[in-house]
Formats: structure tokens, sequence, C-alpha cells
């Protein structure tokens, strides 16, 4: 990856979260996945949603396990969103190649919460087929034992990324191990699981206390999985983003920008404006009155330097907008026109360091 005045871009190669699927499916080691990971009778990977390297490394010494873990820092893809990310992880392809560019993304039905897999409330999975959309096929083409939240098994967003896996659904954190275990100790040569539960909390409270507790039960939740792994398992445990605590510092887009925009997609930290008709070349001039809060840049600008990879297709490029604002600064960008959720005390999505590094843990039982 590449820092550049603070912003930090993936470069898609090892030092991505795009890179761990493709390395231990596809039996290649890496820099990052090591040959003893690629000879393994089973390999488990657990992406922890919310668990920033930088949240880590100010916390390691209350985490026990993760403490002595042998670590090292990785980027994930932009935008840092849940939706985008996830879907680099099991596809092992940059946003640009899978379509997922973020958490809501403009079609002709509306605007899709790629997540939800709907437009407001009306479900989008009929008009927006989650395989047309997302086209890559998970995990190499191979079915690995897929172990997240019950609630998931049909979703939209479950078809678009994790397709072709075998569903084991778990019920509560204590049951994601025990199915965990069961998938290896059939012989599963590849577990992928998912815990969800240390993004909600820091959503709803922020990174403190709460924060703090959550991310002592995910090091205690790993601890588990790796002290009842069969001896020649490996346990590799990664994260989509990290998180900033944004409270209530939110900034609406001025009116000029309303004027001069038809929409805005994406999201708080990483909002797309679209330009209206014949607005386009004067909207980049515009949003500068955002600088000092966050990074202003062209859809030309970020196809350049390869925000979303080496390759867009035409259906990536027509997700996008005009211009992306995305947040520098502690901050939360509100479109005045569309509904947002304002009680969210953290948040993700943009390209800061506290956002796009995340850990990668290696744990050979």
């Amino acid at each position: 990856m590449k820092e550049i005045s603070e912003i930090v871009i993936p470069t898609h190669d090892d030092s991505c979260v795009s890179s761990i699927v493709p390395a231990v499916v596809g039996g290649r080691s890496t820099q990052l996945v090591s040959d003893e990971v690629v000879r393994a009778k089973s390999v488990v990977l657990l992406v922890v949603d919310g668990m920033g390297w930088n949240q880590v490394q100010e916390r390691k010494e209350e985490l026990p396990f993760l403490r002595t873990a042998p670590m090292t820092s990785i980027s994930t893809v932009a935008p840092s969103t849940t939706a985008t990310a996830l879907t680099s992880i099991c596809t092992g392809v940059p946003p640009g190649e899978h379509g997922v560019v973020g958490y809501k993304v403009p079609v002709a039905a509306g605007l899709l919460n790629c997540l939800r897999w709907t437009s407001g409330s009306r479900s989008l999975t009929s008009e927006v087929p989650p395989v047309d959309f997302q086209p890559v096929e998970p995990f190499l083409g191979t079915s690995p034992s897929v172990v997240t939240r019950a609630e998931f098994r049909n979703s939209g967003f479950t078809q678009a990324h994790l397709r072709g896996g075998e569903f084991c659904a778990w019920w509560s954190p204590a049951t994601l191990v025990t199915e965990v275990i069961e998938q290896v100790n059939l012989g599963r040569p590849f577990v992928y699981a998912y815990y969800d539960g240390l993004d909600k909390v820091a959503h709803v409270y922020g990174l403190g206390a709460h924060y703090l507790d959550e991310l002592r039960f995910v090091d205690a939740l790993i601890e588990r999985i790796a002290e009842q792994l069969p001896e020649g398992s490996v346990l590799l445990v990664t994260s989509d983003h990290g998180m900033v605590e944004v409270g209530d510092n939110l900034i609406s887009l001025g009116d000029e920008l309303v004027l001069r925009t038809s929409s805005t997609s994406g999201e708080a930290r990483f909002l797309w404006l679209h330009a209206k008709e014949r607005e386009a070349s004067s909207l980049l001039d515009t949003a500068q009155c955002l600088a000092d809060v966050a990074w202003v840049a062209s859809v030309e600008q970020i196809l350049d330097e390869r925000w979303f990879g080496a390759v867009v297709t035409p259906e990536a490029r027509s997700r996008m907008g005009d211009i992306a604002v995305v947040a520098k600064e502690d901050i939360a960008l509100l479109d005045p026109r569309s509904p947002d959720s304002p009680n969210l005390v953290a948040r993700h999505g943009s390209m800061t360091a506290n956002e796009m590094l995340v850990p990668f843990i290696e744990v050979i039982t």
C-alpha cells in the first residue's frame, strides 16, 4: 500500500485483504500467506467486522491473546466499507472488477443498499439479481464452508459475495466457534467465518468502554477457535475496515452543492456527488468548499490513481459519481435530501489509516 498526504490508497497486491483467499484457495504462498498455511490440512479465515489495526494496537495491552499473536498490518480496499471489502475478500479482486463500489450504489431501480439489497424499504433482489450485479465467482469457484449469522442465509448480499459456499449458520457467538470446529473436524480444507459484533458496538457506542469490552470478547473468541483447532490447522484473522469516532460532527452539503448535483451515493465518509447536466465541469471547484475536512477528487483522478484497482469494468464505472468527497477529519458528510443514520457514533468508509489499515493474524496449531 502507499500513503499520499495521509490518504491510504490500496495497491491491491499481497498487502491487501483481497490477496488472502486467492492464496489460500489457490494453494499459492505469497509475502503474506506462508508456505505453512498453504500446506495446512485446514485453514480457517475469520473476518472480524470493524477491527482496525490502529484500534487493536492502541488497546493491545488489554488483549491477552492478540498481544502475543503473530500480526501484521495490511490494507483493506476503497471505500473502507463492509459491502465492498467483504466482496473483495471473498472474490479476491478489487472493487473495480466485482462492482460493489460502495454501501449505496445507484441502479436503474433506485439507490441500492448493498448490505440489505433494498432501496428504501423495497427489496431489489428480483429487480437487481445479485449474481448479475456481482458476477465474479466467490472463493475462486470453490465451495468452502461459510460460517455466518443465520439471518444472512437468503439475503441478496449473501448471494452476491458468498454464493457457492456451504452455508453454516451460527445463532450466537459461541456457536460460531462450534460450527467452525465442526467443519474443520469434518475435513473441510477451507472454512470462512464472519463476526460482526464489534462493528455494531462501535456504531452504537463509539470507541470507548463498550468497544473495548467487545474487543476483549473478540480476543477470547479468537483464542477459543485457536485452542480447539486440531493439530495441522491454521487460523487466519483479518477485518474489512477500521473505525473512527465521529459523534455529532455532521456536515451537511451546502446549498451550492445541492443545487449542482442530482443526487449522491456511497456513504457519509465516502460520498459520491452526481452532477446535474451541464454542471460536471464546475462541480469539482464547487466541492472545494469541503477541502479542509475531506479529500475532493474527480472520478478521472480516482481511476488514474487506481483507487478501485487497475481494472474497472463499465458496470463498476457506471455506479460511481462525478466527484468523490472523502472525509479526512472525523466527520460525517450528509446530503439533506437523503435519509441517513445520524445516531451512528463511530463510522468508516474513508481512506484514513484508522479505517484502511487492518490486522492480518496467522495462528498455526
